[in-house]
């Protein structure tokens, strides 16, 4: 989480029987705070710049670009931060069923 404890703004916009779309907006300096996927999902980056990601296994960052997709499976848990000196926004879209 950030040193101030200050969380991202997760909204979600469609929760059904097979999937979760959830909107993430995160302020400069603001985290999701630790959490496990139960799902896999995708992630759609609104905005272009760097994120902090904190898992078990250390810290690291990514490079994200507007509009440039990825996905992970279910299990994976971490804290993400946004560096930014600007607010940062993505689209998360887990997948309920195979």
């Amino acid at each position: 989480m950030s040193a101030s404890g200050a969380r991202a703004v997760a909204t979600v916009q469609i929760d059904d029987a097979s999937v979760r779309v959830t909107e993430w907006r995160f302020a400069p300096g603001t985290a999701t705070g630790w959490h496990r996927h139960e799902y896999a999902y995708v992630v759609v980056p609104l905005t272009t710049g760097r994120l902090e990601i904190t898992a078990r296994e250390g810290a690291s960052h990514a490079q994200l670009r507007a509009g440039q997709a990825y996905a992970r499976a279910a299990g994976v848990e971490h804290d993400v931060r946004n560096p930014n000196a600007f607010e940062f926004v993505f689209v998360e879209i887990e997948l309920k069923r195979a």
